[in-house]
């Protein structure tokens, strides 16, 4: 079975393990009675079984609904809330005095010079300070004057480059109070990109802070000729006389105190209607330039709706830590779901998130520490790594600890596949653990790109809490599907949000059939009033991705594919990009292949790479730098890291550790890489070769290892 596949490996003696495995099941029976009546997981258990969604007829390729919609999509989230100003003021009347928005203080910056003479900066953080809901909604309004006085006009845009902050979700709401069309870009977009959204948006007015100002904006703004106003968040830069004639530079402050007097006589003739455009969000996109989601007030109200009926108990209880990129639609839509129930959200960044990253001054605490979170959003790759490092923690125990945190751990993995719970584990073994995210994480929300069962086992098993993974794309608004709480199942992506409803369309070059038995299958496409109004400026890729249908429903042709399993979830098995013919005629699918190989200790990111015109599979792997450099030591080779990942007698090595891997995971031969090239740098957002949410991007991949391609294919494998 899959929970026997993904336990841990122990040492102890047979003898003693009986004895062990007796004791503990003494105590399951001692303890299940009493559990039982008072935990409320009879419950649990019953909803974890029940169907989630049905088809609404019974014809092959019909729409599956979440049974909690299937006569009506759901798309407001309050009665006479149809537009996200008319939310926000929702909330800040049944709400006014309560927490809103928190960013800590910063107590004190230094330089620290490392062993290798590199110098790293670390900062000592203080408490988190609060604005209200009445404190961010008058921010809002005045900033919304003081933009209007700057000459801003509704309906036009106006863009947002910014880090993840108080401010940047204040400008927001004063957009959306104004009409005016927030255009958002990636903090880590390369020039051309920024300049490209900049220019095809016509922006006269750009929000951003002082450091991307000066390490990024500088060098472009002369390549955007339109640009009139630069308003910085944190205060004004030191040097900014460099800038071109004729561009302004504004504090948000010196812009909400202009706000603060003018005079707003005609401003109701600003206010929105559901179908006018509330953002346009560039995607920093696996393929080509970045494109700009047309998405409206009607689209995102429907799909934080839909998202939010999957948050049990959510409410002013709650507290969320932002720290994702608020320029990717994960992260503006779970914050929006939080402004909309009363949370708190308190902001950090990856770099300041736990006690151990990377700006974090050792013996100073992390965000995650101070601020205790509730709730939290994920993409793979950073609980990929937590993952790592604890089982690396784990490996560095004496043999009596790592034996007990093994037995541990595979007695509660056996526990969740049942349904069960396991008060006394959590409390004895895994609460240091747990206490890597504050200790208070309920619920673990992800997204982004798949996440591996291993991975999220591991965090339903060490955090206590499940794991909410999702499916959704810029272009349905961040909505899709997300797996109810009480579903502790691995590799799947949940039923249909009740915004929504998704149909699976026949794909015959990969010879996927929403006909196919046990499962229908086909290429995902989503339906509802989440789903957005298109490309900005590019007619021929939203009639390519963007269908209509009879009713008038509108839908987006994803390009992935999925299977729908009998209780109505949805799992995701296959990209169409992804699916390439190899010259013998099988098809590869590359991220089956990383999927299988990216969860080894050995391997921190994967790109499987094949092309048609040969017949074998090859890639390119970013190794774990302490994995790699003991097998070197074990295999007696000796040399600088850049030294141990060009040679080829360390590539044969990796490669038979990948085969082994691949060979467990049912891989067929075909699909196991024969050559692979060790990449010394890690590859992040800023180096171009991933986007934001570290999801790969090929086109790039393949430009950088080009020789490196041609010289792996260069001779044929015999």
């Amino acid at each position: 079975s899959q929970t026997a596949k993904m336990k841990l490996k122990h040492n102890i003696n047979p003898v003693l393990l009986q004895f062990i495995n007796f004791i503990i099941l003494v105590y399951s029976l001692v303890t299940y009675i009493p559990w039982y009546i008072l935990s409320g997981s009879k419950q649990a258990i019953a909803k974890a079984k029940q169907v989630k969604a049905r088809p609404v007829n019974n014809k092959p390729g019909s729409a599956y609904r979440s049974v909690n919609s299937l006569h009506c999509l759901a798309s407001v989230l309050y009665p006479g809330c149809d537009t996200l100003d008319k939310v926000f003021k929702y909330a800040k009347t049944k709400f006014k005095d309560k927490k809103l928005l928190g960013t800590r203080e910063i107590l004190k910056e230094e330089d620290e010079i490392q062993p290798s003479g590199k110098v790293f900066k670390k900062v000592i953080l203080g408490k988190y300070t609060w604005l209200s809901y009445e404190d961010v909604y008058i921010k809002a309004v005045n900033f919304g004057n003081g933009l209007a006085v700057l000459g801003q006009q509704p309906k036009t845009n106006i863009a947002i480059f910014c880090e993840t902050r108080a401010e940047w979700m204040i400008a927001a709401q004063a957009c959306f109070m104004c009409n005016y069309q927030l255009v958002t870009l990636y903090a880590t977009l390369g020039g051309p990109a920024i300049v490209h959204g900049l220019n095809e948006t016509e922006v006269t007015t750009i929000i951003t802070s002082k450091e991307l100002m000066q390490t990024k904006l500088k060098e472009i703004v002369s390549q955007v000729p339109l640009l009139r106003h630069i308003i910085t968040v944190d205060g004004k830069p030191t040097t900014w006389s460099e800038f071109p004639k004729g561009v302004i530079v504004h504090t948000m402050a010196s812009v909400q105190a202009m706000g603060a007097k003018a005079d707003t006589g005609n401003k109701q003739l600003s206010r929105p209607v559901p179908s006018d455009i509330a953002v346009i969000m560039y995607t920093s996109g696996s393929t080509g330039i970045p494109k700009g989601v047309m998405i409206s007030h009607c689209n995102i109200i429907a799909g934080i709706t839909g998202m939010a009926e999957r948050i049990p108990n959510l409410g002013e209880k709650d507290t969320y830590i932002g720290y994702l990129p608020l320029a990717h639609v994960l992260e503006l839509s779970a914050e929006l779901v939080c402004l909309s129930h009363g949370c708190r959200i308190g902001y950090s960044s990856p770099q300041t998130l736990a006690d151990q990253s990377s700006k974090i001054k050792k013996g100073s605490k992390g965000d995650v520490t101070t601020l205790k979170p509730t709730l939290m959003a994920a993409v793979p790759e950073i609980m990929d790594r937590i993952y790592k490092n604890v089982m690396n923690k784990v490996n560095e125990m004496t043999s009596f600890q790592r034996n007990l945190f093994i037995l541990a751990y595979n007695y509660k993995m056996e526990q969740i596949s049942k349904g069960y719970t396991t008060p006394l584990c959590d409390s004895l073994i895994f609460r240091k653990v747990r206490m890597l995210l504050g200790g208070k994480i309920r619920i673990l929300l992800c997204g982004g790109a798949p996440l591996s069962a291993a991975t999220q086992r591991f965090m339903n098993i060490c955090f206590c809490c499940p794991v909410g993974q999702g499916y959704g794309l810029t272009e349905s608004a961040g909505a899709g599907t997300i797996m109810e709480v009480w579903d502790y199942t691995t590799g799947r992506v949940g039923a249909p949000l009740v915004c929504c409803e998704i149909k699976l369309m026949n794909w015959e070059e990969g010879g996927y059939y929403n006909t196919d038995k046990p499962y229908p299958r086909g290429e995902i496409l989503i339906g509802g009033q989440n789903v957005t109004v298109g490309y900005y400026k590019n007619e021929a890729r939203t009639k390519k991705d963007f269908s209509v249908d009879e009713n008038g429903q509108r839908w987006l042709h994803t390009g992935d594919i999925g299977e729908f399993h009998q209780d109505g979830c949805l799992k995701i098995i296959d990209r169409k990009k992804d699916l390439v013919k190899l010259q013998a005629g099988e098809y590869v699918s590359l991220g089956k292949v990383e999927a299988a190989l990216k969860n080894l200790p050995l391997v921190d990111n994967i790109c499987a790479y094949a092309s048609s015109f040969h017949s074998y599979v090859i890639g390119f792997v970013v190794p774990n730098q302490k994995e790699l450099a003991e097998l070197a030591r074990k295999k007696g080779f000796k040399g600088t890291w850049e030294e141990i990942c060009n040679s080829p007698e360390m590539e044969k090595e990796v490669l038979k550790v990948l085969a082994e891997a691949a060979m467990a995971a049912n891989l067929e031969k075909f699909e196991i890489p024969v050559k692979i090239r060790l990449s010394p740098d890690p590859w992040t957002p800023e180096t171009g070769l991933v986007t934001d949410a570290f999801k790969l991007k090929r086109k790039e991949l393949m430009a950088y290892y080009q020789m490196d391609i041609d010289r792996m294919y260069g001779k044929n494998v015999k």
